[in-house]
């Protein structure tokens, strides 16, 4: 370990451990919102290659709202076919048996695509460094010392959490000890070596650097040389643990991991094939009649995954962990080989590889009081063949990141984040549920006859692959009701058992919801359909106009508003929200702008050419001394010159003339569903679970007259007192501390 050099101690709003999809994430809402943010990793470096590779269309809608989704698109090879092939039943000859979309067509602008790992982590690493540094997390706005950089070679060592401090939000409950790490600690070892004598490191290939990584290694090479050995003490309000299936954060808390493995065996190896198997570049489906089976998917730059079954039965193993290092690369290949009989595959080229067992756990929990969360492989482990591991644990931190940016920022009360728990707990064991029965489904060999009940039907297989596609794409998510879900029925029971509703008094439900948008449900993210901008005429898609920036919209389907009657509607609803006391002032801070909590977007049915953005009331297009109008707000469902007409109120199943309000939440997710003119439900919403700015303002005022020379002995007596049920845990074992006030330093 070498010799131990303090570092100073230091306060951060959020610390996140753990730098892969999940763990960027979260520090991406962070670059967004600006919150003072840092991230830790073990591993030396980021990964290069090798990994998760599968994004879900879900998954790209998100990466379009960080304004990088089509990076990903660009370079990721796209999946548009699924071939299944099974033995032929009269001969036994592998043979090709069906063809389904390898998307549902229609659910989403987007299809599912395979870039690796290390890509889409270079998308979030560039726009972390970007947003942070403009929005200024860490220092001052535009200043390079505000960027969130990944510290690698980052161990975190000890945990203590201040319970007595939980429920303050100006406190700093959570204390971690971080050592820094040398380069050989930080680096896994070698141990595997390709077909042509390339040596191959798990998932960390260094001379597969993409050009606009290098930089960043020799930055990094020189930060753990610096910094080796070091250790320093480090504050937080929030905390993620995204540190993976063997998460330190978890066993810090003393959560676990519920659930079996199988004692089925599967191989990953991404290779150039030699092949004279003709769907190579199709993702496809092969069961052999005796031999297991084999996923294929074609990956970026010539590439292809093959998922390999190494075991045909379900062995007595009893689930125990197998040993890995009794497979090689070389008997991968041979087990494809045997399964894909009569044709041949082969590789010169390894890019990566790996073996696994077949398992499905969900943590017993998500958070400790709402302090400490966990996501992704930290609180679900399942197979990959679905494509749902990154996909799931970057929907994790998405669900998150958003709610803790706004509790830090004192926008929202802190009950709002039980949600990610009932949120997010529900998915994982929804995600388990279809993994177990499609992993099974896919380990089984075919069945020879109809009596065959040990074998898998294949038309079995196919309708459970075009099902899971569904579930599989993201779009199917659907949030329970809650504070921030304006549903009918029990919270309780459309999550995970936690309680999510809040003020009874304050709840608000979508009673009219199917009347008004019979083709939209609350809980759901919001579709995507064209609509036009009414001052320019540039068509957008909706999701377009939802930036994930951590601002709630209010989507007001004007209707037809060339009709006086609903005209008239509409001025009244403008007189509201205009109004000293809307909730679109009372929710925005002093001094901000008038869109950054709440955005106000409207789109109506009434014919373009006759209609302009004065016909509706300020509030819609607002005034700025230095910009002028607001030309981006206003939208009109109508034709477009050169993309046709995306029939946006049609789609929504609104009724043109009356149409409606719809609030979504930050995450593009539809919170509530009335009347266009239903001001006092949305008005009664929002105080679930918004903080009033005007109050909040005079409570700061109160407590920085407190702590002034004097004062600070009367603020600080009822935080100091009861700290006796300091909570430590260190290496997993959980003790009763001495008090502690460390806490309140950040007060």
């Amino acid at each position: 370990m070498g010799s131990v050099q303090p570092l100073d101690n230091s306060n951060v709003d959020v610390l996140i451990v753990g730098a892969g999809p999940a763990g960027l994430m979260m520090a991406n809402w962070m670059s967004r919102c600006g919150v003072k943010t840092r991230i830790v990793d073990k591993r030396g470096t980021k990964i290069f290659n090798g990994q998760a590779d599968g994004l879900q269309c879900r998954t790209l809608e998100i990466f379009d709202s960080f304004s990088f989704g089509h990076r990903a698109w660009i370079e990721s090879n796209h999946m548009l076919e699924i071939c299944l092939w099974n033995p032929d039943p009269e001969t036994g000859v592998l043979a090709r048996g069906d063809r389904i979309p390898d998307t549902i067509p229609g659910i989403s602008r987007f299809q599912q695509v395979v870039l690796h790992q290390g890509r889409i982590e270079r998308f979030f690493l560039d726009a972390i460094k970007e947003n942070s540094v403009r929005t200024g997390c860490n220092g001052p706005a535009g200043d390079p010392s505000a960027e969130i950089k990944v510290e690698h070679g980052v161990l975190p060592t000890t945990f203590k959490f201040d319970e007595s401090l939980a429920e303050d939000d100006e406190a700093y409950p959570i204390t971690v000890e971080l050592r820094h790490l040398t380069e050989e600690e930080a680096t896994p070892p070698q141990k595997a070596t390709s077909a042509n004598g390339q040596g191959i490191q798990d998932g960390i290939f260094r001379s597969n650097l993409s050009v606009d990584d290098t930089m960043d290694m020799i930055r990094l090479s020189n930060t753990l040389a610096d910094k080796a050995g070091s250790i320093e003490t480090v504050k937080a309000k929030y905390m993620l643990g995204a540190d993976g299936a063997h998460s330190w954060v978890r066993q810090q808390l003393g959560f676990k991991l519920e659930g079996d493995s199988t004692d089925y065996i599967w191989g990953v190896l991404d290779v150039i094939p030699i092949t004279d198997f003709p769907d190579i570049r199709m993702r496809c489906a092969i069961h052999s009649e005796s031999s297991g089976s084999v996923m294929v998917i074609p990956r970026e730059n010539k590439l292809v995954r093959l998922y390999i079954q190494l075991t045909t039965t379900n062995v007595e193993g009893g689930g125990k962990k197998f040993d890995r290092s009794t497979i090689t690369p070389e008997t991968i290949i041979a087990s494809a080989q045997r399964i894909m009989r009569p044709y041949k595959i082969d590789y010169h080229y390894l890019d990566w590889w790996t073996a696994y067992q077949i398992g499905q756990r969900v943590g017993n929990s998500f958070s400790w009081h709402e302090r400490v969360f966990l996501a992704g492989d930290a609180v679900h482990t399942h197979s990959p063949k679905a494509g749902q591991g990154m996909n799931v644990s970057m929907q994790d931190a998405y669900n998150l990141g958003w709610k803790v940016a706004n509790v830090v920022k004192g926008l929202t009360k802190r009950s709002m984040l039980k949600t990610y728990q009932s949120e997010r707990r529900k998915i994982a064991q929804d995600l388990i549920d279809f993994d177990h029965r499609f992993s099974r489904l896919f380990s089984g060999r075919p069945a020879k006859s109809v009596i065959d009940e040990a074998g898998i039907d294949m038309k079995t297989f196919k309708d459970a692959f075009e099902k899971g596609n569904m579930f599989a794409s993201g779009i199917a998510v659907d949030y329970g009701a809650s504070m921030i879900v304006a549903k009918s029925g029990s919270g309780k029971d459309q999550g995970d058992g936690t309680e999510v509703l809040g003020d009874e008094n304050l709840r608000v439900i979508s009673d009219s919801a199917e009347k008004l948008a019979n083709k939209l449900e609350v809980g759901k993210r919001m579709p995507s359909f064209k609509i036009l901008n009414q001052a320019d005429a540039r068509p957008w898609h909706l999701q377009e106009l939802l930036k994930s920036n951590g601002t709630w919209r209010v989507v007001v389907f004007a209707g037809n508003v060339r009709d006086p009657s609903q005209k008239k509607r509409l001025d009244t609803l403008g007189e509201k929200l205009e109004a000293a006391d809307s909730f679109l002032k009372w929710c925005t801070p002093a001094g901000q702008k008038y869109d950054s909590v709440i955005e106000l977007l409207s789109c109506h049915s009434a014919p373009r050419q006759e209609t302009t953005i004065f016909d509706f009331p300020e509030v819609f297009r607002p005034w700025d001394d230095n910009d002028g109008w607001d030309y981006w707000k206003v939208h009109v469902d109508d034709q477009s010159y050169h993309e046709g007409h995306g029939q946006a109120y049609q789609n929504y199943g609104i009724d043109p003339q009356r149409g409606c309000s719809i609030i979504l939440r930050p995450d593009q997710y539809i919170s509530w569903i009335g009347e266009m003119d239903d001001y006092e439900s949305m008005d009664r919403f929002f105080k679930g679970f918004m903080i009033d700015q005007r109050t909040r303002q005079g409570a700061k005022e109160v407590v920085a007259n407190s702590k002034k020379p004097g004062n600070s002995k009367d603020m600080y007596a009822g935080t100091l007192a009861g700290t006796n049920g300091l909570r430590t845990t260190i290496n997993g074992d959980t003790k009763a501390g001495d008090a502690a006030v460390e806490g309140t330093a950040g007060m």
